[in-house]
């Protein structure tokens, strides 16, 4: 259930980002081989939740597939992933007047791969992550090794076949402070939902 409550909410936010950015910008935020190769970056990253720890209160009462509660949690979460993909493409047009398709792309590709890692450590338990509940080792292994390759892969061979440059250090940075942003309201929408719903993943 975690897998796939992620899996929707940050596929269906990522599809309204492309829908609207290849309406709003005069070419494609990412590719389709960059998609391609981001989503399998970013599914090597949640192999490793089947060997995640499962928070007690979870395990009280037996749990169902529940298509409603899909829904919600995927059109509740998704648009808070979307607005800052919004966000992340208003910083680069009017901040830093990024009209290089190529840097353009490459830095939102290296977003997409950071945040989803990060904010899967905010989705992956009800509680405050890091602090009330601990993933498993190999889920912050996995998250921090992909990460890492994530924001490598634009300086590498694969990169420039897929159509990646190098980026600059000032966007790495703004990557990762968009990315804490989007946790701490990713945290308080969870109280929201949570108390809403009564119910997380």
């Amino acid at each position: 259930m975690k897998y796939i409550k992620m899996a929707t909410s940050f596929n269906f936010g990522e599809v309204v980002s492309v829908i609207v950015g290849s309406v709003c910008l005069p070419f494609l935020p990412e590719t389709p081989i960059q998609l391609l190769v981001e989503g399998l970056l970013y599914d090597f990253g949640q192999m490793t939740l089947p060997f995640d720890n499962v928070d007690k209160e979870y395990l009280r009462e037996p749990k169902k597939f529940d298509i409603k509660s899909l829904k919600n949690f995927m059109l509740f979460m998704g648009p808070i992933s979307s607005a800052f993909d919004m966000l992340v493409f208003i910083l680069l047009w009017f901040t830093f007047n990024v009209r290089d398709v190529a840097h353009f792309q490459t830095i939102w590709f290296t977003y997409s791969i950071v945040s989803n890692l990060v904010g899967m450590h905010i989705i992956r338990t009800a509680k405050i992550p890091f602090v009330q509940s601990n993933a498993n080792k190999a889920v912050y292994i996995s998250s921090g090794l992909l990460i890492i390759i994530g924001i490598l892969v634009p300086f590498t061979t694969l990169g420039a076949i897929i159509g990646l440059v190098p980026i600059a250090i000032k966007y790495i940075a703004m990557i990762f402070g968009v990315t804490l942003l989007y946790c701490f309201v990713a945290s308080l929408a969870k109280k929201i939902y949570i108390r809403k719903y009564g119910e997380w993943i």
